[in-house]
């Protein structure tokens, strides 16, 4: 029955979201305004699923400037978990395929992501380096999961390194954000408990040559990993105390 509820509230959401989103999104077509606004409203979603979302969030972080955003990326709750952590001014980078899909995929192009081709590395980085133009020439900052698929209970996996070939090209500070594991939330479960998503510390690009792109992966990579086993405890803690 909760499933079922579900469902139909989903349903709804979808369709006045990607339908009236749209339009909405073609009065100012590709405004990267629109990411932090459609990103806000999926987080709310977070409610309909029994989710307690906790959204720890830096006293600058709606006012700072232009950064390189990385965080982990889990599954399908991602979009109304970690979307919530979207600051204005932020524009996500996503597989070229999205495009494709019905309604969410016109609305995330609309609201103006960055699409690229991940499966040619070569067409991949030439957007990478387009990506360091497009900031060079804004005030946009870019959010990017630098996992590259979804992890699906896996752990934090292995980075690529297209984010920091771009903070190194933009010479942009990193800003990890690590949301606690959601890979254990059920669709049919009335109460699914916290979810914490922190925005951690900026990292400093400087002292990184283009040589060392691997090693700036690896030392977020590590920062990242060491948050999540923190967060990790802190909702089991939580959770246990309200059984």
């Amino acid at each position: 029955m909760i499933a079922l509820i579900r469902c139909i509230a989903v349903a709804i959401f979808a369709i006045v979201m990607f339908v009236f989103g749209c339009g909405y999104c073609l009065l100012s077509p590709r405004n990267p305004k629109h990411v932090f606004t459609f990103g806000r409203l999926f987080g709310k979603m977070s409610k309909v699923f029994g989710i307690k979302l906790e959204l720890r969030l830096p006293e600058d972080a709606y006012s700072r400037g232009q950064h390189i955003y990385i965080a982990n990326h889990q599954n399908n709750w991602d979009i109304f978990t970690v979307s919530s952590a979207v600051t204005p001014n932020v524009v996500t980078v996503g597989k070229k395929s999205l495009a494709w899909m019905p309604l969410f995929g016109q609305l995330y192009w609309l609201t103006g992501n960055i699409l690229i081709d991940r499966a040619n590395r070569s067409k991949a980085m030439g957007t990478i380096e387009q990506v360091v133009e497009q900031i060079k020439q804004s005030q946009v900052s870019v959010w990017m999961f630098p996992e590259g698929t979804r992890s699906r209970g896996r752990g934090l996996l292995p980075f690529k390194t297209g984010a920091f070939h771009a903070a190194l090209g933009a010479n942009l500070p990193i800003v990890p954000i690590v949301c606690s594991s959601t890979d254990k939330l059920k669709f049919n479960r009335w109460d699914n408990g916290h979810v914490i998503i922190e925005m951690m510390p900026p990292v400093s690009t400087e002292g990184y040559s283009k040589e060392e792109v691997r090693k700036l992966a690896n030392d977020c990579r590590e920062q990242m990993k060491s948050k999540l086993e923190e967060l990790d405890n802190e909702v089991a803690q939580r959770n246990n105390a309200n059984t």
